[in-house]
């Protein structure tokens, strides 16, 4: 059965191992599909709830698509677009942020999390980005949505305010109710510095994370410097619990082998960290470095990469548009 899909990743820049194997790697997938109708959207509209050097943001726009393209996703095939040129996006975050309630918005523990504890100080846009991201998946009647375990709760949110809508206008089944594609086992990946941190690109020390930029020999250093334990390699998942760096480690390798953690552990158990080290550096760089290569290939032809985009702009605003047309009919907009 074919599925439509919707997915989005912010143009942050210097995107890394935990983007790739936490929602790129499953989009490719996705793309793959015979059946599928994908659209890939570079969320820049969520992108300026925190502030943004223009060239930086532009810079970084090109560079999500060019991850996008390097990695397996075919713009002929799937639409790739950046949310900013698709105006129905933030008019349609306004109209559901008028049928949205406080409560719902105020239960979103993400908010929590990146407002931090001046909550006073942050933007309305970083309170109510989960309504824009609402409008992102409803203008698209998207059927399916791949969520990682920090998207789920935004979801479900999404869900309430589609449900909610059709019953304030009487229009049953009007905007679809997306279901989550709940990502695979490992789609949560953690800084190669500190198990329980995830890995992330706002971590001073560049060692924690791999860049989906990083040659070969960056790899391989990255990967020999990764924290571990003095521990030989665990032989069950049980003694894993208490050990976060080497079950990220074994779930990083799991995820680039299509295999689950305990046919991992089998074949290293009892091992040196190092022999583990050396292979998992070897799967990296087969699978990072063609990727790393191609981004940089694209990201000098900028020419390519605007055209990508405008065209994928063009087409979800012919899709955005006149689903837009139609919500502000049932509303009684002119």
């Amino acid at each position: 059965m074919s599925k439509k899909i919707f997915s989005g990743v912010q143009p942050t820049g210097n995107l890394h191992l935990g983007n790739y194997l936490g929602a790129i790697k499953s989009f490719v997938e996705l793309n793959n599909q015979k059946d599928n109708k994908c659209i890939f959207c570079v969320v820049d509209l969520h992108a300026i709830t925190t502030k943004q050097d223009p060239k930086e943001l532009k810079r970084n726009i090109r560079e999500t698509a060019a991850t996008f393209i390097a990695s397996g996703i075919d713009p002929n095939k799937s639409i790739i677009f950046n949310q900013s040129m698709v105006s129905a996006h933030a008019e349609a975050a306004w109209i559901l942020s008028c049928v949205s309630r406080i409560g719902w918005l105020n239960r979103m523990t993400q908010f929590k999390e990146k407002a931090g504890k001046d909550k006073e100080k942050a933007s309305i846009g970083l309170y109510s980005y989960p309504v824009l991201m609402a409008a992102d998946i409803l203008l698209y009647d998207a059927s399916h949505v791949p969520v990682g375990d920090d998207q789920k709760q935004h979801l479900e949110l999404c869900r309430d305010i589609a449900q909610k809508f059709n019953n304030d206008f009487g229009a049953s089944d009007f905007l679809k109710v997306p279901e989550p594609l709940i990502q695979k086992e490992f789609s949560r990946i953690m800084s190669l510095k500190d198990g329980v941190k995830k890995m992330s690109k706002s971590d001073p020390s560049d060692l924690s994370r791999i860049n989906l930029t990083d040659n070969k020999e960056e790899i391989v250093n990255k990967i020999k410097k990764a924290k571990t334990d003095p521990l030989p390699m665990p032989n069950d998942t049980e003694s894993l619990r208490e050990r976060p760096e080497a079950e990220n480690l074994l779930g990083i390798y799991s995820s680039l082998k299509n295999q689950n953690l305990e046919k991992s552990i089998s074949e290293f158990e009892g091992k040196n960290f190092s022999e583990f080290k050396e292979k998992l550096s070897n799967i990296l760089i087969s699978k990072i470095e063609p990727i790393s290569k191609e981004i940089k290939k694209l990201l000098s032809d900028e020419s390519y990469l605007d055209q990508v985009l405008l065209k994928g702009s063009e087409k979800a605003d012919k899709i955005a548009s006149k689903k837009m047309r139609e919500i502000k009919e049932l509303i009684g907009f002119y």
